[in-house]
């Protein structure tokens, strides 16, 4: 049912009208784009989060809230990412990766400095959790 979920979530995607080449050069925009509660599982939430990264954009090194579980997917062009101490690895149109509850994210950046590019990245959180990303430096 999760398989099926995710992939409407992909397919809705393709609808959002913002578009990752009107996103200026050297920028990220962050959009929730669905939230819906688990009812299978009380105080759990499904969030997802479209994050477009206009050529040569990043977003600053964060973690995100202490209860979520997220796996994102590259949708458009190629995003570099590093998680912790790990390597850091460019992910193109298809890949994914995960980041477990408490992970740093030290790199989020699109890899190429002439295309855009974006991630759908899907969160399951308390659903009192409301920010869901937190700059290491505000």
């Amino acid at each position: 049912m999760f398989r099926a979920f995710l992939l409407g979530a992909l397919v809705a995607v393709s609808v959002v009208p913002a578009m990752a080449a009107d996103i200026a050069r050297g920028e990220a925009q962050v959009t929730t784009i669905f939230d819906h509660p688990l009812p299978s599982v009380p105080g759990k939430s499904l969030r997802g989060v479209l994050v477009e990264y206009g050529p040569g954009g990043s977003s600053p090194p964060h973690t995100h809230a202490a209860s979520a579980f997220i796996t994102a997917t590259v949708i458009e062009g190629a995003v570099r990412s590093r998680i912790n101490d790990g390597p850091e690895k460019v992910f193109r149109v298809g890949e994914s990766f995960v980041e477990m509850p408490g992970d740093h994210h030290g790199v989020s950046a699109n890899a190429s400095d002439v295309e855009p590019s974006k991630l759908l990245a899907v969160f399951v959180v308390d659903t009192a959790d409301r920010v869901l990303t937190t700059p290491d430096r505000p």
